[in-house]
């Protein structure tokens, strides 16, 4: 056992600028060397390698140095079932977890908002209608988990770009007011050749409303006055979505 942790922490240390094994060996007990063995096991074998619960532990050790946060991410996932489901939730309900601080509400917000980069900046790679899987895995992550809805569109060059994704409107958790002139208005700003329109619904159901279906109709006739292209119109539900061109409906 001694010489397979020899081993692991002398290949760890092998790694440019890292000397995880003095860290190991000079972290006291508890948790602060709970820490050093954790920091050791995500440099050596990666991110796949560490749980939800040991992700969220590491995600709060950087804006709580002073506490143990093994139970802090036990009650996050308690309350909000997955990594996922914590880094997202909201600020309000975050709140309620006892002993996670505004600090720790931060760091777990600043995860949200890097991996939401990240796989945004996947969508800009190509052009949007050759990247659909990475386009409805970004929609999803970004709406997929909100408590309302909210109405978003996706701004397009004329080769099918990405130049902007916008909220425009947050409503209930049934309801969102959307006004076409609005979104003629914000897209001749941007010189926008192409719209997806995109909106969440809460219950998980994905299935649109007869709203959903007038306001679609609605921008679609806009934009058509002013030789913008409605490509489709996205409705994310939970781990599924509708989409309006896929059932003949624009």
């Amino acid at each position: 056992m001694a010489n397979r942790k020899t081993k692991g922490l002398a290949e760890a240390s092998a790694l440019p600028g890292l000397d995880l094994a003095t860290d190991v060996a000079e972290a006291p007990p508890g948790h602060l060397g709970h820490r050093a063995r954790m920091r050791e096991k995500l440099l050596r074998a990666g991110p796949d390698a560490l749980l939800d619960h040991e992700l969220l532990e590491m995600t709060l050790f950087l804006a709580l140095p002073r506490r143990d946060t093994k139970p802090i991410a036990r009650a996050l996932l308690t309350r909000f079932g997955s990594f996922a489901g914590a880094i997202s939730a909201p600020v309000q309900e975050l709140g309620q977890i006892e002993g996670l601080g505004e600090a720790g509400i931060a760091a777990l917000r600043c995860i949200q908002a890097a991996a939401l980069r990240l796989a945004r900046e996947e969508v800009r790679e190509s052009p949007v209608l050759n990247n659909w899987e990475k386009l409805i895995a970004y929609l999803n992550a970004a709406l997929s988990r909100e408590r309302i809805e909210q109405f978003r569109i996706l701004f397009l060059d004329a080769k099918n770009r990405l130049i902007a994704d916008e909220a425009q409107a947050k409503g209930t958790v049934n309801h969102t007011p959307v006004y076409p002139r609005e979104v003629v208005r914000r897209a001749l700003e941007l010189q926008a050749t192409a719209l997806i329109l995109v909106h969440n619904h809460p219950s998980g159901d994905p299935s649109p409303s007869r709203a959903d279906v007038e306001m679609t109709r609605e921008i679609g006739q806009a934009t058509n006055m002013l030789g913008i292209v409605l490509h489709d119109h996205l409705i994310i539900g939970n781990g599924r979505h509708y989409s309006f061109r896929r059932e003949g409906h624009l």
